[in-house]
């Protein structure tokens, strides 16, 4: 088996096996999402806020899952076994932004039917173009975040440091995916091509970025 599907195989496996970090990653979501939707039940602002909403949903329990696929990682030094195989670095990189991107893509599938269920949604072309755009905004946000997760581990509070820089640095991710789920939920899909003109941009950028100085940091 070729690297690349072997690493994902190999996190696959293990999540089937203690299923602990897309259970947590489903719980926190939803519990965002509930949060969300009593607070925001009356005044006419719940529709306003709902692709706000929806996506620091996705942002905090994408972080949990970060946090979460570090952690088995490191907890049994299996990260420096995978560093002193005859294994590319790029592939590494790779497989682990493979892993959180299947992780987390299949939190938020879970996570969506709530949000349609709370906003009053029909499943239409709607949620056809709400799943393109998260598929593309999480893409751009595990990107970014498997390479934060690499330099948070190697600080005493690992656990904290990684939301305090992920989230700055998807920001403009997140905003991008805001404005374009927005426009999706009023119907406004014939100026949606410049938000996800921005996801692509951002995703493209962070995904290449990484992969470059991905080697040079886990050597750190």
């Amino acid at each position: 088996m070729k690297p690349l599907p072997a690493i994902v195989f190999k996190d696959v496996l293990i999540e089937l096996r203690n299923k602990e970090t897309v259970s947590a990653m489903l719980v926190f979501g939803v519990l965002v999402m509930v949060i969300f939707n009593f607070a925001f039940a009356t005044g006419g602002a719940a529709q306003t806020i709902a692709p706000g909403a929806l996506w620091v949903a996705f942002s905090f329990a994408g972080i949990l899952g970060l946090n979460r696929s570090l952690s088995i990682e490191t907890d049994n030094d299996c990260l420096q076994g995978l560093l002193l195989a005859p294994l590319d670095r790029g592939d590494l990189y790779l497989g682990k932004v493979a892993g959180n991107f299947v992780f987390t893509v299949i939190a938020e599938m879970i996570i969506l039917p709530v949000f349609v269920a709370f906003n009053n949604l029909q499943f239409d072309m709607k949620i056809v173009w709400t799943i393109a755009v998260t598929l593309l905004g999480t893409l751009g946000f595990v990107s970014v975040g498997t390479t934060l997760s690499m330099i948070s581990s190697h600080t005493r509070m690992k656990e904290v440091m990684l939301p305090i820089l992920q989230i700055p640095m998807t920001m403009p991710v997140v905003i991008s995916a805001v404005s374009a789920t927005g426009m999706v939920l009023r119907g406004e899909t014939a100026g949606i091509s410049f938000p996800l003109s921005l996801l692509g941009i951002f995703s493209t950028v962070y995904l290449t970025a990484s992969y470059f100085l991905f080697e040079y940091i886990v050597e750190q």
